[in-house]
């Protein structure tokens, strides 16, 4: 996996709206412990589903707009996106587990691939 890609309003249609693949986006901010907690869970699950899925942050700090689209009232909310929809969304640091189960990220993602 490459590194997660910093969204901005600038690149989130290009990357996650047009996007061929899912993208995992993770709505944080660096003051934020569970966060910090979460963001090498997510980035495990990139590793593991590299080539059928992307990751990508948005720091709700810098894209207050992209976090308020995407309905972030609370934070770290992980989004799910498939052919540029929301299609799963999860809140607060959970297990990996958990947080995969939340999102459907099971068998039929990696099928997809």
């Amino acid at each position: 996996m490459s590194e997660p890609i910093t969204l901005t309003q600038g690149n989130f249609k290009q990357e996650v709206l047009d996007s061929d693949q899912p993208v995992l986006v993770d709505y944080w901010a660096a003051w934020c412990g569970p966060c910090r907690v979460l963001s090498p869970i997510i980035e495990e699950i990139g590793r593991e589903r590299a080539g059928s899925l992307k990751i990508g942050k948005v720091d709700v700090d810098a894209e207050p707009e992209l976090a308020a689209r995407a309905g972030a009232l609370s934070i770290p909310y992980v989004v799910l996106y498939r052919d540029g929809e929301p299609v799963a969304h999860s809140i607060g640091a959970v297990p990996k587990q958990q947080l995969e189960s939340a999102l459907g990220l099971g068998d039929e993602l990696d099928r997809a691939a």
